[in-house]
């Protein structure tokens, strides 16, 4: 579970509550060249340098987004997220729209930043039982330690004393990348956990559990910024972590091929959720984009939308991660 502070400013929050306008485009339907994505342990050092050098270089370039506060690429990505979040947590679309996001970054890293690699993932479970020896944090071939001082701020590795420019929450405010590591948190990444989520029968069942335990291990356990719903994407580990959950959503989905078309779930959090979150209500215009009939259950034909960063796309699209828009393996 995630805890964060109520939002109390942000410079346009009518951009935040309304649903994004349609973004329509011909795509391929043949995945052609299967890209891998491998765990961050199993990277050569130089592998690790041109990635981590590929995200420097998209916090580095300008916004081109028009995004309220937004000063970077890096923040035009965060926004994407900032902006979605109270219709993309505690619903069915959870975890398509996250394949969407990860898909995304590693776009703009290539397009943008010249970035030939793969994308990593952290491969948690190996982390369980002594967090910070993770080579993720490795100060040289990784993405430094934990936070020091009384704001945690980062200040070793290649993201040290790095300021993000959105956040908390839907503030917009210069603040620096924080994080608290938890060693209790990142058990619930654990055999015992991941057996009983690779144990639902269907994914009404499955997507509860995704997001309960290995998704809240790695933002739990990294804290500070990546417990921030909203602006977690400004650490850098948040694509390891999300690309690992998506991993294990689609070790979940192989098991059976009918999981190629299984999708349901709430399109509106709980009230519970949207309070305990400090997040925006989801308005009638959110339902009416949707793309299911104004209704509050997920189809493979709802909409999933990064605000133009990449084409709108549904469900559908990305069900399958050799399906025509997607082209990856997990190794």
């Amino acid at each position: 579970m995630f805890f964060s502070t109520i939002a109390t400013s942000f410079l346009a929050a009518s951009l935040v509550t309304a649903a994004p306008s349609v973004i329509k485009t011909s795509r391929s339907t043949t995945c052609t060249t299967i890209e891998q994505r491998k765990s961050w342990r199993d990277m050569t050092n130089d592998e690790k340098k041109a990635y981590i050098d590929a995200d420097l270089c998209l916090m580095s370039l300008p916004a081109k987004m028009g995004f309220p506060g937004a000063q970077t690429r890096w923040d035009d990505l965060m926004f994407a997220h900032i902006n979605s979040t109270n219709v993309v947590h505690d619903v069915g679309g959870f975890l398509p729209w996250h394949r969407l996001y990860m898909h995304t970054h590693l776009t703009m890293l290539k397009e943008e930043c010249n970035y030939t690699g793969v994308q990593p993932y952290w491969e948690e479970l190996l982390d369980v039982s002594n967090l910070t020896a993770s080579p993720i944090f490795d100060t040289v071939y990784g993405f430094g330690g934990d936070g020091n001082g009384t704001d945690n701020c980062i200040t070793d590795g290649p993201f040290a004393n790095m300021t993000l420019h959105l956040g908390p929450v839907y503030e917009v405010t210069d603040h620096c990348l924080s994080r608290s590591l938890n060693e209790n948190a990142i058990l619930w990444a654990n055999q015992t956990y991941l057996d009983t989520v690779m144990a639902a029968t269907d994914y009404s069942e499955a997507w509860p559990l995704f997001s309960s335990w290995p998704h809240t291990a790695g933002h739990a356990a990294i804290g500070e910024v990546m417990l921030d719903i909203t602006c977690s994407p400004g650490d850098p580990i948040f694509y390891l972590h999300h690309t690992n959950l998506d991993r294990l959503w689609w070790e979940w989905q192989s098991q059976n091929s009918s999981r190629l078309t299984d999708m349901t779930g709430q399109n509106v959090p709980t009230a519970e959720y949207i309070a305990q979150q400090g997040l925006y209500n989801v308005t009638d215009a959110w339902l009416d984009y949707d793309g299911d009939n104004g209704g509050n259950m997920t189809t493979l034909n709802h909409t999933l939308s990064v605000l133009g960063l990449l084409p709108n796309a549904t469900v559908a699209d990305v069900m399958d991660i050799q399906g025509g828009l997607l082209c990856y393996e997990y190794v």
